[in-house]
């Protein structure tokens, strides 16, 4: 008797086992940082690892003197919208209600006699007043010192003081210049706002922090620190 044997469809001959190409699952990265610039993404991360992380890892020679995590930060203050801008940004983000603000105050000595030296000295203390009350409200709970220095270079000031007061962050504003005032400054071989914030970036023995307000168009501050220049700091 002959066996009768059935023909099975096309796709029931096909072997048992099927290959499979997976593809590996996408990785998705969140951006945690808001600094934008032309550097390579590394070193935005280090910046931010740096910004973010000072409070908590100071130099080692501040760690004997804020043994209980409290972080000295001073702010140089003047009449100026940058000095403002400035202590601004320095208590949306980086002074916590434990920490103490030192605001200093440095005015050149006068050569036109002690009334006017007075007089410049009674408005800086009613100044740094003004800024005391409002770290205070900003910040209930944090501790505000204020100090009055005069000299006839403000940079080394700046220094001294950010050393003797043993701050572990420098607060500085910085001012954009059009470049006709630079070839003017130039010319006349003048000190300015930006030579006294770069002399303070380089020669502080803690970080220092240049701020500057963006735009009102775009927002946010540009940073500038020893290592890294002008860094968009979106917050």
């Amino acid at each position: 008797m002959n066996r009768v044997r059935a023909k099975l469809p096309e796709f029931c001959r096909t072997p048992a086992g099927v290959r499979v190409r997976a593809r590996s699952p996408c990785t998705t990265y969140k951006k945690t940082g808001s600094i934008k610039s032309s550097d390579s993404d590394s070193k935005c991360s280090s910046m931010e690892m740096s910004f973010n992380t000072f409070q908590s890892n100071p130099d080692s020679e501040m760690s004997d003197n804020n043994s209980n995590n409290n972080n000295r930060v001073m702010v140089v203050v003047d009449p100026s919208l940058d000095a403002n801008c400035a202590l601004q940004w320095a208590l949306s983000h980086t002074i916590q209600s434990q920490d103490t603000i030192v605001l200093l105050y440095v005015s050149k000595i006068s050569k036109e006699g002690e009334k006017v030296n007075s007089e410049i000295n009674q408005r800086a203390y009613e100044l740094l007043c003004s800024m005391k009350n409002m770290c205070q409200t900003r910040k209930p709970g944090v501790q505000v010192e204020i100090v009055m220095q005069e000299g006839k270079e403000k940079g080394p000031v700046i220094v001294e003081n950010a050393k003797q007061h043993k701050v572990s962050l420098l607060v500085l504003g910085q001012r954009k210049r059009s470049i006709m005032w630079r070839l003017l400054r130039i010319c006349w071989r003048k000190k300015s706002r930006s030579r006294v914030v770069e002399y303070c970036i380089q020669n502080a023995n803690c970080m220092t922090i240049a701020v500057r307000r963006k735009s009102s168009k775009y927002g946010g501050y540009l940073i500038t620190t020893k290592r890294h220049k002008n860094f968009w700091l979106l917050a």
